[in-house]
């Protein structure tokens, strides 16, 4: 086990170090000057110079690679172009909206999802079972942006149980934070727990037809007790992976629903690094985003080895 932790973790490790060097690069040779956008179209060549200089635009690219990274290693993201405060605290402010959301709209996707998926794999091919397909075929096909505009609609316009943006903070106490990210973590959820009962359910049906499936099954276990004490746990692999997946997706691709809801997160905060041409601002937070994707899927390679000791053994 310390051995494939090992060989896990120096993975993760040269998996951020190529991913800061893209992304550094990538943000080089994006066009545009960020000084040039901060003082206008109307700024002298010799203004822009030395906001040039101020910023440490001017210096060697290596030389503000390295500062970068080892900044980050100590919490250090740099100061912000546009804000002029420390990126960090841009990040802290934003991320204790965007994790809660993440959060909040994977446990609604996984709590409906996966006792949904498993009743459609107990029910195969009958209308319980045709039914759950095609309702979660409509919710992967829904866009989410127009699915949260349709629950604005109903539950802020029309029946007034929400609000229709904005976030309140949590110093306005947790119910109030939560009531404000409830409907942006529905329009979240709907794909995505669509996404999970499907591959539950293949999972399950895969799993089903094993040797010793049947084996249960002819010691007189019911149906429900084959399922969730012996067919569950192998067929949780690919789920893990999907649950893995959508929670880097949450937390890195909600930028359309955060500006929906216009929520102060950390899609919105990027999105307006872009436009602002804040670089450090989106190097970071973007290097950030990627330390996120990547510890999941360490923590899923890890959770898979508990789950299934051949995995381990084979690694």
């Amino acid at each position: 086990m310390i051995r494939f932790l090992l060989a896990r973790l120096l993975s993760l490790i040269l998996s951020l170090l190529a991913a800061s060097i893209i992304i550094f690069a990538v943000i080089e040779i994006v066009p545009g000057d960020p000084a040039a956008f901060m003082l206008g179209l109307n700024a002298s060549e010799e203004t822009v110079a030395a906001l040039r200089d101020e910023l440490g635009l001017t210096r060697n690219p290596v030389i503000r690679y390295a500062d970068w990274t080892t900044g980050m290693l100590t919490g250090d993201f740099g100061m912000s172009y546009t804000y002029r405060v420390p990126v960090s605290e841009l990040v802290s402010d934003r991320l204790l909206v965007s994790l809660p959301l993440a959060i909040y709209a994977l446990v609604l996707s996984t709590i409906i999802a996966l006792p949904v998926g498993a009743l459609a794999a107990m029910r195969r091919g009958t209308v319980t079972d045709i039914g759950i397909m095609g309702t979660t075929q409509l919710g992967i096909a829904i866009p989410n942006f127009w699915f949260a505009m349709l629950l604005v609609f109903v539950f802020a316009i029309g029946l007034r149980m929400f609000s229709a943006g904005g976030f309140p903070g949590w110093d306005a106490g947790v119910l109030a934070g939560l009531k404000a990210l409830t409907l942006p973590a529905v329009a979240l959820a709907l794909p995505q727990g669509s996404i999970l009962a499907r591959v539950t359910r293949s999972a399950l049906l895969e799993t089903l037809g094993q040797d010793y499936i049947r084996t249960a099954r002819a010691k007189g276990l019911s149906e429900r007790q084959t399922v969730f004490r012996h067919a569950f746990r192998n067929a949780l692999i690919p789920v893990m992976t999907i649950l893995g997946l959508q929670f880097a997706f949450l937390l890195a691709g909600a930028v359309i629903i955060e500006n929906v809801f216009f929520l102060p997160g950390l899609g919105r905060l990027i999105f307006q690094g872009i436009t602002q041409r804040d670089l450090v601002v989106v190097e970071s937070v973007v290097m950030l985003l990627v330390f996120a994707v990547v510890t999941v899927n360490f923590l899923v390679d890890v959770a898979y080895a508990a789950i299934d000791p051949r995995l381990r053994i084979r690694s």
